[in-house]
């Protein structure tokens, strides 16, 4: 298959579902839960590269790329009809209505993204939104589903969905800082391909404060021919990388915090080093 992703989704859930089971094996149900939240992420995947009109992804190419619009969305058509299917087969109503939810918010977060496209006005609020509905509810709410399969309380529910909210935020942050300091190659994709396409994440709102400048460039959407270039030096000259190293160091600090109540297991120590390794990507 070439490279394949970090299966960081499925590896979430499985640990949640041994941290909550510390005195027995997990589920059958545990394990098809892992399976739904990487048919959801994968189905998210192939629909986003038709919108975004990507050739690569992790430096093979993207199943549009290969195959056409009509196959690479019908193939993920196909996948979250399938993880529905599975879904509605773990027979808990709970799970079903959380994980339903996120296939609405990443519809919801691709349309947000799309309406803000080169909007140098938006805060950082709307972007943490978008973030969350694109890339943090998955996370949010099949950890909250794992520890419900293991019958957990509703306080300890809400803390994992907490866990997954910010781990899952801290993530896609240092997804978008790797966008301007990653390359090319390291990415599996074009550097700053967000930026090009409109699509204004973190270091760019930052930047926006202090490079007066980079507002002409974006609202211009990078009619001339330096213009992008010119665009990505001013991000990479400014505090915006640094300030959202922070705001990712935040959020994976936040995530850490909210394992306190679970009982210590090796796989509670695993949750919280993955808060270190999203951020441990940036160095």
């Amino acid at each position: 298959m070439g490279r394949g992703g970090k299966r960081l989704r499925p590896a979430i859930v499985l640990l949640i579902s041994r941290a909550t089971t510390p005195d027995q094996d997990i589920t059958s149900k545990h394990r098809r839960l892992a399976e739904i939240t990487e048919m959801i992420h994968t189905a998210s995947l192939v629909h986003d590269d038709v919108i975004d009109d990507s050739d690569l992804r992790r430096g093979i190419p993207t199943v549009h790329s290969s195959f056409g619009n009509r196959v690479a969305v019908l193939a993920g058509d196909f996948l979250f009809a399938q993880s529905s299917w599975y879904l509605a087969n773990l027979d808990n109503l709970t799970v079903v209505k959380l994980l339903s939810e996120v296939i609405m918010n990443l519809a919801e977060g691709e349309i947000q993204q799309g309406l803000n496209r080169f909007d140098t006005h938006l805060s950082i609020e709307a972007y943490l939104e978008k973030s969350y509905y694109k890339t943090a509810s998955l996370i949010a709410n099949s950890s909250q589903g794992a520890g419900i399969l293991s019958d957990v309380s509703g306080e300890m529910a809400k803390n994992l969905y907490n866990y997954g909210r910010h781990i899952g935020l801290a993530f896609q942050i240092v997804d978008d800082i790797l966008d301007f300091t990653g390359s090319s190659d390291a990415l599996g994709k074009p550097a700053a391909s967000d930026l090009k396409s409109g699509n204004l994440t973190a270091p760019v709102l930052y930047a926006l404060k202090e490079k007066p400048y980079l507002e002409a460039l974006i609202e211009r959407e990078f009619a001339q021919e330096e213009d992008l270039d010119q665009a990505i030096a001013l991000v990479r000259d400014s505090g915006g990388i640094d300030r959202s190293r922070e705001l990712a160091a935040y959020h994976a600090q936040q995530a850490v915090q909210n394992l306190a109540d679970l009982p210590a297991s090796q796989s509670r120590e695993a949750l919280t080093e993955l808060a270190d390794y999203v951020l441990s990507r940036l160095y």
